[in-house]
C-alpha cells in the first residue's frame, strides 16, 4: 500500500505542480483560450494566487516525504488539495462544466486515499 501511496502522490503533484505553474507563467487571457475558461470570471491575481496554492500542494505532497524533514505534512498538504479541487468542481459546475468538474473528483479521491494513508496506517 506505501508503494500505492506514493504512486499517487507523485501523480498528483506532477499535476498540481503543471498546472499551478501554467496558471503562474501564462496571462489568464492565454489560460481562456485553452481549458482553463473559468478564468475569466477570477482577477489576474486571483488566477496567480490559486497557482501559487496548486504548486504548493505539489510539492507538499512530494517533499516532505522524500527528505524526511516533516513528512506529516504530506497528509496535510492532501488536504489542502481536497479544498483546492473542491473549490474547483464548485466553480466548474456553477459554469455547466460536468467533465471538467469531474477531473477534480478524480483529484479529491486520489487525495482522500492519501491522506486517509498518511495520517492513518501508513505514515513515515
Amino acid at each position: 500500500m506505501n508503494v500505492l501511496l506514493w504512486v499517487f502522490q507523485c501523480y498528483l503533484a506532477v499535476s498540481f505542480v503543471a498546472f499551478g505553474t501554467m496558471k503562474i507563467v501564462r496571462d489568464r487571457q492565454k489560460l481562456a483560450l485553452t481549458a482553463f475558461g473559468w478564468v475569466e470570471e477570477f482577477s489576474d491575481n486571483s488566477v496567480k494566487l490559486i497557482g501559487l496554492f496548486d504548486v504548493l500542494v505539489g510539492l507538499g505532497l512530494t517533499l516532505p516525504g522524500v527528505t524526511g524533514i516533516a513528512p506529516e505534512l504530506v497528509a496535510w498538504a492532501a488536504l489542502g488539495g481536497v479544498v483546492l479541487a473542491g473549490g474547483g468542481s464548485i466553480v466548474h459546475l456553477r459554469r455547466s462544466e460536468s467533465d471538467k468538474a469531474a477531473v477534480n473528483l478524480h483529484f479529491i479521491a486520489l487525495l482522500i486515499v492519501v491522506a486517509w494513508g498518511r495520517f492513518g496506517p501508513y505514515q513515515f
